[in-house]
């Protein structure tokens, strides 16, 4: 099998991964609360991934690390628990997850502003045009067509929370990507996120007196989130370039719509649908335009 085939099957296997995850934990948070939920959904990915990484023996990179890199693994596991946060506010208090999903196009957005105003990093007229494109999706989605504020949908507010702080938190990792590793980066996140899950479940004195089918959704949905999308997205990596893998995962909206049919039996209504082919859309024209240029650097 060609290097490059391995990749695209490794990015659709990540696609397919991430896009579970908005069906599993909005199954999970329709019968238990989020702090129920943290604590099995990121104990459970924490206890995966640190098998990775001792599979993968990553342990002496985490023990080589200076004392400035393990500041600025706080300060990101930091932002982690806020953007981490809001995001399952999200889709905790947004009925449809096709609906969340399509949202949270906004994300790379707001990183490519940050990027622009933070690292001094050019984006071309085309960038600018699908940017224009998807947040117009994101209005016609959140306004439910209507195009008027009143009619925000309730939830809205927690995904551009959570853009905002995961904008700051993508400029940091891109800022000392070359200096940690992205498996202690990922052991980092699932840490923080526990913790802070574990004693917000102590302090709001819960119990984890939970059903067999919340159990079940929070485990599954614990292989394909905080391990599954993770591993494979970064294996693709060495087969593909980033802005490959971007043009696959634009499409990860549409399995979120097949999946919440099969699960739920809900389907998105028009305006859902037309703003979520635009976030689509302009996202996959952000990363075409991405993958364009880094062939033409390859050949130069």
């Amino acid at each position: 099998m060609k290097d490059s085939t391995k990749g695209y099957l490794l990015a659709f296997l990540s696609v397919l991964s991430v896009s579970n995850v908005y069906i599993f934990s909005k199954a999970a948070l329709n019968e238990i609360n989020l702090f129920q939920f943290g604590l099995l959904w990121f104990g459970f990915g924490l206890i995966w991934i640190l098998i990775y990484a001792k599979y993968r023996d990553c342990y002496k990179k985490i023990k080589s690390l200076s004392s400035k890199n393990i500041i600025k693994l706080i300060q990101i596991g930091l932002f982690e628990v806020g953007g981490t946060y809001f995001f399952y506010m999200a889709i905790d208090t947004i009925s449809d997850p096709s609906t969340t999903s399509f949202l949270g196009n906004i994300s790379p957005i707001i990183l490519i502003v940050f990027s622009f105003l933070f690292l001094k990093e050019k984006f071309s007229v085309l960038t600018i045009f699908g940017m224009i494109l998807a947040l117009l999706g994101a209005i016609i989605i959140s306004t439910k067509g209507l195009f008027s504020f009143d009619f925000f949908i309730d939830g809205v507010q927690y995904l551009i929370f959570s853009s905002l702080i995961f904008g700051v938190n993508g400029v940091l990792i891109k800022k000392n990507i070359k200096d940690i590793p992205p498996i202690i980066l990922t052991i980092n996140r699932s840490a923080f996120m526990f913790l802070f899950s574990f004693f917000a479940f102590l302090y709001t004195n819960q119990t984890l007196n939970i059903s067999n089918t919340a159990f079940w959704n929070t485990f599954i949905g614990s292989v394909l989130g905080p391990f599954l999308t993770v591993v494979t997205g970064y294996l693709s990596l060495k087969y593909i370039l980033v802005s490959q893998k971007a043009i696959i995962g634009s499409t990860k909206g549409i399995f979120v719509v097949i999946g919440s049919y099969l699960y739920f039996g809900n389907l998105p209504n028009n305006s859902i649908i037309t703003g979520g082919l635009m976030t689509i859309a302009g996202v996959f024209i952000i990363s075409y335009y991405s993958f364009v240029i880094q062939k033409i650097k390859q050949k130069s």
